[in-house]
């Protein structure tokens, strides 16, 4: 069995909608635990294959966006995260889950506490961006969850989305061992990135954080111009088989395990 497992915390609030995502891509058991339960059981996490941290603004985005629950994360659960993707299991980070992956360390770790980038106040602006975005995924890239993608067209929303690394050695490295797995299209970064990323992933290729919303977009009738781009008769019978091009993150990842 693929089990996913949802990791919610105060003011997530995209946690329904990655569920049903994951049951959408064939998980045969998709879970959604508070914080909580996991600090009070922590050898639950050994029974899934993958973990999903969803989006929204936990603890209301206090400090930092993310960082309270990135602090919960690496302070409590730290060890038990780590054995985790050292059993080749998958991590997710959608947006808020992705600063959280940043923030905790857990994803491009300086070998310390800390992390080797993270995500800023959206530039020039410092505003929050709510739009779609054209992306391209890196052909070097090994990422599980962008197998087979070339190009994905997805919905942004947020205000702490700029990618920034400690320096440029650190940049130039990322890059070069395909890291940098997911970037905006040219003239369309919303938020300032450097070079343009909109998603980063481990050496491994296991653990993906990425700013865009998947979850957003499993449908084509969730696209902003469906009308347009899809036949009338495709449109009176509502086919099932219409994919948005978020699903194939989630199929992905469960076929991963298949």
């Amino acid at each position: 069995m693929v089990k996913v497992l949802i990791l919610r915390a105060p003011g997530i609030n995209c946690d329904v909608e990655t569920q049903f995502a994951f049951q959408s891509a064939g998980a045969d058991c998709v879970d959604v635990f508070h914080i909580n339960r996991l600090l009070e059981s922590p050898d639950l996490l050994s029974g899934y294959q993958i973990l999903c941290l969803p989006g929204g603004f936990s603890y209301g985005d206090d400090i930092d966006a993310g960082k309270v629950f990135a602090s919960k994360l690496s302070r409590n659960l730290g060890d038990v995260f780590r054995s985790f993707c050292d059993s080749g299991k998958l991590v997710l980070g959608i947006c808020n889950g992705f600063q959280v992956l940043l923030k905790s360390g857990l994803l491009l770790s300086d070998g310390t506490e800390g992390s080797l980038a993270t995500l800023a106040w959206n530039e020039p602006s410092a505003v929050y961006v709510d739009r779609w975005v054209h992306l391209r995924a890196d052909a070097n890239s090994n990422c599980v969850f962008l197998r087979e993608v070339n190009e994905l067209y997805l919905p942004v929303a947020h205000g702490e989305g700029r990618f920034v690394t400690a320096d440029e050695s650190v940049l130039s490295t990322l890059a070069n061992a395909g890291q940098l797995a997911l970037r905006y299209a040219e003239g369309e970064n919303p938020n300032g990135s450097v070079l343009d990323v909109a998603g980063v992933c481990d050496r491994s290729g296991r653990i993906f954080g990425l700013m865009p919303h998947p979850e957003r977009f499993l449908n084509i009738f969730q696209h902003p111009h469906w009308t347009r781009i899809i036949s009338k008769d495709q449109r009176a019978k509502k086919e099932n088989d219409l994919k948005g091009d978020g699903f194939i993150i989630f199929q992905n990842a469960v076929s991963y395990f298949r």
